[in-house]
């Protein structure tokens, strides 16, 4: 979530929301933070850290706990330590101005956001920390959208427990419960679902929402179809609607049902005929949104969105492979301005289903990313499947190439039928959010994109660049890759340098090179892929550019 001028939200049971593509959180253009916490708070700025003394909660700039503080007896000195007991500042003395600074809480100046809607089939205490848990009487510890995160053990004081993972790993120690008192109360709803998809509850009805468009009861029956251009949902003969969505709020993760969730039962669909076709779940940062099966007066966008042909992939011998040198770039026409995300979610692509890629297929992998597959109606493993992003689609530079580089991207859903399209960003040396001296850096660089992607929150001027460690969105299928923490689910790895160095340009940059060599230590290719964001990019975050419509140089035509 993106906060031009930083304010701490933090305030009990607070819920902080929302859903976007590989952000970054970043200070405001002056370099300096406008700080106004809900509650007296003593404010690090060398950390971005806010301690409430009160009950020794430490939160980072956008109200998320990060950890505790420990007094330090009869003295000024506070040790600060993160949710599962490790040490981040030995000895802060609290009482020294150049240090901290002491702020007055303003419960309006903050502008607290009111508690989101979160729903779950069992009553559930809600904990809202580095993120939001939900731990239920069982013991079990889901993310708001149900999806299965760990378990809380007790310890001698009944009342403090310590979270853990799926596989007995420490994540949080030394939880009081009692400092948690909401209690999210069950609904008693359980979705029966072949895939993952969204679930909608307003005063007309519960709705699950596939991204074929497809709209059901939490029972599995079919009540309509959706049309994710206005949020209307229609009943099956399309005559008449039944309601309308917050298609932006559909999307958000606490909407998700997915097939692990608590409140789900996954039944997997049998297919007994070719004709029957299991939709797919699609990238992190980009939901597919595809024609609806009927009516032309509910189709989401119109059919010159959709793919028209493998023609459409260029096929101008532009350029063949070459080394030492750039490959010459043609323009096609049709361009804007607007700025790069970046994500990496395993996921198979858009673009390597038939009735999308219509033969020009995108490229998919069995075995961590390595092997080519050819099983074009083949699943997901984002939705249970074994195919997935195929890690040759790294972003890349030719040698003697230093200002240009290479690489795949999601484009927005309405343009849905840009499977292999080509586009040329040519950054300005300005970001997004904030500017500083790794955007600069980059100024006049070009950045070859060829689409692989789509996404129902990607904007227009926006490409969301295929960037392993770029954070894995609302879809995460990279779980059996064996790789280190992917970071931010919204921003990965440079998200969280960029906090843990408060930002500092240079420091972000080099612990975004030691993020990339350790996370992928295992996977040469991945590792390589990290640090073009690192090195070609200069660690730049949501940085500006112009863009082009291409023709496809060979050097991407051959990954694609």
């Amino acid at each position: 979530m993106k906060y031009p001028l930083l304010k701490s939200l933090l305030s009990l049971g607070t819920i902080i929301l929302a859903c976007s593509c590989s952000d970054d959180k970043a200070p405001n253009n002056g370099g300096e933070f406008s700080v106004i916490p809900c509650e007296d708070a003593l404010y690090v700025p060398a950390y971005g850290y806010l301690i409430y003394t009160n009950d020794n909660k430490v939160t980072d700039l956008s109200g998320n706990q990060i950890g505790k503080i420990v007094i330090v007896g009869g003295t000024n000195y506070v040790i600060v330590k993160d949710m599962a007991g490790n040490t981040l500042i030995n000895q802060l003395n609290t009482a020294d101005p150049s240090v901290v600074t002491h702020l007055a809480g303003d419960p309006v100046a903050c502008n607290v956001k009111p508690a989101a809607q979160i729903t779950t089939c069992d009553d559930a205490r809600l904990m809202n920390a580095d993120k939001n848990y939900l731990i239920y009487a069982d013991g079990a510890v889901t993310d708001e959208a149900g999806s299965p995160i760990g378990s809380v053990v007790p310890t001698v004081n009944q009342s403090i427990v310590n979270m853990v993972d799926l596989y007995g790993n420490p994540l949080i120690n030394g939880i009081d419960l009692n400092q948690y008192p909401i209690i999210i109360k069950g609904d008693g709803i359980r979705y029966k679902i072949l895939e993952a998809a969204y679930r909608w509850k307003d005063a007309t009805g519960n709705y699950v929402v596939y991204n074929n468009t497809t709209v059901t009861d939490p029972s599995g029956k079919m009540v309509g179809y959706i049309d994710f251009a206005t949020g209307i949902i229609f009943n099956k003969e399309l005559t008449a609607a039944l309601t309308t969505v917050d298609v932006a709020t559909l999307m958000q993760p606490s909407s998700v049902l997915q097939l692990n969730s608590r409140c789900v039962d996954y039944t997997a669909p049998v297919v007994s005929s070719s004709s029957v076709y299991n939709p797919p779940v699609y990238s992190s940062s980009s939901v597919y949104v595809p024609p609806t099966p009927s009516s032309s007066s509910v189709t989401p966008k119109s059919s010159s969105s959709q793919p028209k042909s493998s023609s459409s992939a260029p096929k101008s011998s532009s350029s063949a492979i070459v080394t030492n040198k750039c490959p010459t770039i043609k323009t096609k026409g049709g361009g804007g301005s607007g700025w790069a995300t970046r994500y990496w979610d395993c996921c198979k692509p858009h673009c390597s289903w038939p009735e999308h890629a219509h033969g020009n297929y995108s490229k998919q992998c069995t075995n961590k990313g390595q092997n080519e597959s050819s099983d074009w109606s083949g699943g997901s493993i984002c939705s249970g499947g074994g195919l997935m992003t195929c890690t040759s689609q790294i972003p890349f530079t030719i040698d003697g190439c230093t200002e240009m580089g290479f690489a795949f991207a999601a484009v927005p859903a309405s343009n849905g039928g840009d499977c292999g399209k080509c586009f040329q960003l040519t950054f300005t040396g300005k970001g997004k959010y904030s500017t500083d001296e790794n955007h600069t850096y980059i100024k006049g660089k070009k950045l070859i994109i060829m689409t692989t992607n789509i996404g129902g929150d990607v904007q227009q001027g926006q490409f969301d660049i295929m960037i392993p460690g770029g954070g894995v969105g609302m879809f995460n299928g990279c779980s059996s890759m064996g790789w280190g923490p992917q970071g931010e689910q919204y921003g990965g790895l440079l998200s969280d340098c960029e906090k843990e160095k408060n930002y500092k340009p240079k420091a972000t940059l080099t612990c975004l090179k030691e993020k990339c060599a350790s996370v992928f230590s295992n996977d040469s290719k991945a590792k390589q892929g990290c640090l073009f964001l690192a090195e070609f990019m200069h660690g730049a975050g949501n940085p500006m550019h112009d863009y082009v419509e291409v023709e496809c140089p060979e050097v991407l035509k051959s990954r694609y």
